[in-house]
């Protein structure tokens, strides 16, 4: 099947679409914006003759049948429905959703669509995720009951270049961001998280017109999950500081790993049986021969151009594996909610002063049944 694929979205959208277009059967044909100048950009950069300026034409116009949502994070619900309900194929960038309304709506379009549905979060396609991922497959950290995911990055400026992230990620109170934290870890883990605890570090900045952010400077989860583990989580994309962006720990009853934390570090394991004592790391690099996928290590040349390291690449590839064979993405529609519901649920946390408050898994949700969360006492 060729994946006819438009663009909503052009300014993010263009990265993806590097990688979508590097994987065999699929075209990148046309591109919705409201923008006209940023259209116009990626028109020319990606080759691309169909312009919109409404998306209802472009599905409608019988040129494509795959949509790429890219869409400030408010509206990726909307724009995702609108493409399933036409039976389109969908890939959302991230977070899925920003309240649980719309998180029902977008598992009922999925269920009622025959068209397939991926997150694109990118961060479980980094080089070194991919390897902690394929270790934690094959039980090299033996049972793991703990995983760690930040993300600290200056967005202030960004913020006022890009106004809807300072509604609705530096305007809300809570991890409003949180998939490229929970993305990788979920995965390793093999766990879904059951109740939020969230605090904040308080306020401590203000917007070029002097208004407070809403969000508090440094923002902090506490996971339990299905399985008893837990994850924390944290979110500081307001504090003055060097940018780290992700990182990652995680801890298991036969090893642990701790991500790199600037760009000229390695990231390191620690392994029992392996390591000479308790006080010896291994770089993550060297087990990349043994345990990084061969399609990994001699990747297509055009997955250099992809955005994000080249991870755009195979999270397009990954797309359109699955709608090729009809088999759901590993990363679907739950595992989107798996990794976007928690910090809906944070925000509900953090205005009950942390109290613990249980995520729902939408994998039981039936349509018109209650999900709102209550606080455990």
């Amino acid at each position: 099947m060729q994946l006819r694929v438009g663009i909503i979205g052009a300014r993010r959208g263009r990265g993806l679409a590097a990688g979508l277009r590097a994987v065999p059967d699929c075209e990148v044909v046309a591109v919705c914006d409201l923008n006209s100048g940023v259209r116009a950009e990626a028109a020319e950069a990606l080759e691309v003759e169909h312009l919109f300026e409404d998306y209802d034409e472009m599905l409608d116009s019988g040129l494509i049948n795959t949509a790429v949502v890219a869409t400030p994070q408010n509206l990726h619900v909307e724009h995702a429905c609108m493409a399933l309900a036409r039976g389109f194929h969908v890939l959302s960038e991230v977070p899925a959703a920003v309240d649980l309304t719309q998180c029902c709506r977008l598992v009922d379009a999925v269920r009622a669509s025959g068209g397939t549905y991926m997150i694109s979060e990118n961060a479980n396609y980094m080089m070194a995720n991919v390897i902690v991922r394929e270790m934690a497959r094959a039980g090299a950290f033996g049972e793991m009951y703990f995983g760690e995911g930040e993300y600290t990055h200056d967005l202030k400026d960004l913020s006022e270049r890009t106004p809807w992230r300072r509604r609705w990620q530096t305007g809300r109170n809570g991890v409003t961001y949180p998939t490229h934290q929970l993305g990788p870890v979920l995965q390793w883990m093999g766990q879904r998280l059951t109740s939020v605890s969230c605090l904040g570090s308080g306020h401590h900045h203000e917007d070029p017109r002097g208004d407070e952010y809403e969000q508090e400077d440094c923002v902090l989860m506490i996971c339990r999950t299905d399985r008893g583990g837990l994850v924390k989580v944290r979110q500081d994309i307001i504090s003055d500081r060097p940018s780290i962006t992700t990182a990652y720990s995680l801890q298991g009853t036969e090893g642990c790993y701790e991500s790199a934390r600037t760009r000229d570090e390695d990231g390191r394991v620690w392994l029992k049986g392996r390591a000479e004592n308790h006080e010896t790391w291994q770089p993550l690099s060297e087990l990349a021969e043994e345990f990084l996928p061969a399609e990994h290590r001699d990747p297509p040349p055009e997955a250099a151009q992809a955005g994000h390291g080249g991870s755009d690449y195979w999270v397009a590839r990954d797309f359109a594996m699955a709608v090729h064979s009809g088999e759901p993405p590993e990363l679907d529609v739950y595992f989107a909610m798996d990794i976007t519901v928690p910090g809906i649920i944070s925000e509900v946390s953090i205005g009950l002063g942390g109290a613990p408050v249980p995520v729902p898994d939408f994998r039981d949700y039936e349509t018109g049944s209650n999900i709102v969360p209550v606080a455990r006492g």
